[in-house]
């Protein structure tokens, strides 16, 4: 004789009765074995459709950027009659951009210290509303400003009150190529820029990589050593 299922000699097993205990580890089965089923079933139609399944995350990359970076003509500021526009670069989608300003007529002008000093002002003044909704921001910190420059800096030079390097990346990206869109300001294609230290100024280049990504500039400045 055999415990569980018992045996008699000559006579048919008799099966242990299911009883009401059961009901439930029953129930668990027939629920596991429909899953398996259907997991089954939509992997056989992926595969059937030419999309391989598999266990490991995918990194689709980030989001597609939704800013336009460009103003609506309605968010475009007209300038007065005895002023003129510049072309000023802020911030957008993490790349510069210009946007236009008009500025009085002798911001344009061939003094190298008012020409410096009304562009810095563009660059610090917070965008407007229209700038906003297109995605534009600034990095210039509102508390730099322009100085004279020195009797032995080279034609051009643009004094700052700050260390252009230690400015942060996009701050000293978004002067370069503003103040590179001024012919008062360009020396042999390069926009030279001193501090109030004993530093001698250096000419930076405002290239298409340097609008791309204004953060390089901070690690490999295209720059030119002025002697």
């Amino acid at each position: 004789m055999k415990h569980g299922d018992i045996t008699y000699a000559g006579r048919r097993p008799l099966r242990r009765r299911t009883t009401a205990a059961d009901a439930p580890v029953a129930g668990v089965r027939r629920r596991t074995a429909a899953s398996i089923a259907a997991v089954a079933a939509v992997a056989a139609l992926l595969s059937g459709c030419g999309i391989r399944t598999t266990s490991v995350p995918v990194d689709a990359g980030a989001a597609p950027s939704r800013v336009p970076c460009r103003l609506s003509a309605a968010d475009v500021a007209t300038s007065s009659p005895d002023g003129e526009r510049v072309k000023v670069y802020l911030v957008c989608a993490s790349q510069l951009v210009t946007v236009e300003r008009p500025v009085e007529r002798r911001a344009a002008g061939d003094d190298p210290v008012v020409v410096a000093r009304a562009l810095l002002a563009e660059a610090q003044r917070a965008p407007s509303a229209g700038e906003r909704r297109a995605g534009f921001t600034t990095a210039v910190p509102v508390g730099i400003r322009v100085e004279a420059a020195r009797d032995d800096d080279p034609a051009g030079t643009v004094r700052l009150s700050s260390q252009p390097e230690d400015l942060s990346a996009e701050a000293l990206a978004q002067l370069v190529c503003t103040y590179a869109e001024s012919e008062t300001l360009v020396r042999d294609g390069s926009v030279v820029l001193g501090g109030p230290g004993t530093y001698p100024p250096r000419g930076y280049l405002c290239t298409s990589q340097t609008k791309t990504r204004p953060g390089d500039l901070a690690t490999t400045p295209d720059a030119v050593g002025l002697g």
